[in-house]
C-alpha cells in the first residue's frame, strides 16, 4: 500500500519571489535558483542515498494552489503513488485531476478536510542528483 514518507516541499505564496530567494540566500544562506532551493539530506533507510526537499516562493497570484485559496501548499514524498491514490479515492478524499508523470516523478493533489490543496510526490531522486550536484542546500 502507499505511504507518505516524508516531506517532499515547503511552497508558500508571497509578493516577490525573486526578492525572497534572494533575502533567504543572502540572510540565511540557502542555495537558490529560479524555483527556490532544493534541500539535500541522506534517506533514513539508505544513509548513502540522498532525497530531496524543494523549499519555493510563488507568486501570491499563481493559480498553482488552486482550488484551495490558502497561502501554502505542502508537498509530501510517497511510495506507492497509484495504490496511495486509489485507497485516498475509496476513503472518499477529494482527488484534484489525475496522476502526472515527469522525468523527476510522479505527482498528485488531494484536498484536506480544511480545504488544504496538498501535493504528492513519488520523486526519482536520481534526477536531482544529477542535476543539481554541489547546488543544493546542506
Amino acid at each position: 500500500m502507499g505511504k507518505v514518507t516524508g516531506i517532499g516541499g515547503i511552497f508558500f505564496k508571497c509578493d516577490d519571489p525573486a526578492n525572497q530567494r534572494e533575502w533567504y540566500s543572502k540572510n540565511l544562506g540557502l542555495v537558490t535558483d529560479q524555483y527556490g532551493s532544493l534541500f539535500e539530506w541522506r534517506q533514513a533507510n539508505d544513509k548513502e542515498k540522498p532525497g530531496y526537499t524543494q523549499w519555493s516562493p510563488f507568486k501570491g497570484d499563481t493559480d498553482y494552489f488552486a482550488p484551495s485559496d490558502k497561502a501554502y501548499m505542502i508537498n509530501y514524498r510517497v511510495e506507492g503513488i497509484e495504490e496511495l491514490v486509489e485507497s485516498l479515492r475509496a476513503s472518499g478524499v477529494n482527488i484534484v485531476g489525475e496522476i502526472q508523470s515527469f522525468e523527476y516523478g510522479k505527482f498528485a493533489h488531494i484536498m484536506d478536510p480544511e480545504g488544504n490543496k496538498i501535493e504528492l510526490w513519488e520523486p526519482i531522486d536520481e534526477v536531482f542528483t544529477k542535476s543539481h550536484e554541489g547546488k543544493t542546500t546542506k
